[in-house]
């Protein structure tokens, strides 16, 4: 950003208000959340590698065991409530990739248009 801020000063020399050139004032109105499904505070490459993200190797394996016993009828209670989980957590972790990615297109928008 640049440093060139004019402040508009009243009677008693307090600071009132602030002129910013356009580039500035362009890049902080970026920074406000028009949505709040956009993710704050990440690069670019963190949102790109969140987009694409994926389970651990090893809760795969447990996912799709789980859900091959699951089809067979031979899943017990115990596992039917581990699957829930797992399945809760597969379910937050699309969630969390998709906010990443419409993050990623916002910006590309955002950029595009000024």
């Amino acid at each position: 950003m640049s440093n060139t801020r004019r402040y508009i000063i009243d009677e008693q020399g307090e600071r009132i208000g602030v002129l910013l050139d356009l580039e500035e004032y362009q890049q902080l109105t970026r920074l406000t959340l028009p949505d709040a499904e956009l993710l704050v505070g990440l690069s670019e490459a963190e949102l790109q590698a969140l987009a694409y993200s994926a389970l651990a190797p090893a809760e795969q394996n447990r996912l799709d065991d789980f859900l091959a016993r699951n089809a067979d009828g031979q899943l017990p209670e115990a596992d039917q409530v581990a699957l829930d989980h797992l399945l809760h957590y597969v379910d937050q972790l699309t969630i969390l990739k998709t906010r990443a990615r419409y993050t990623l297109a916002h910006h590309a928008g955002t950029l595009s248009s000024s």
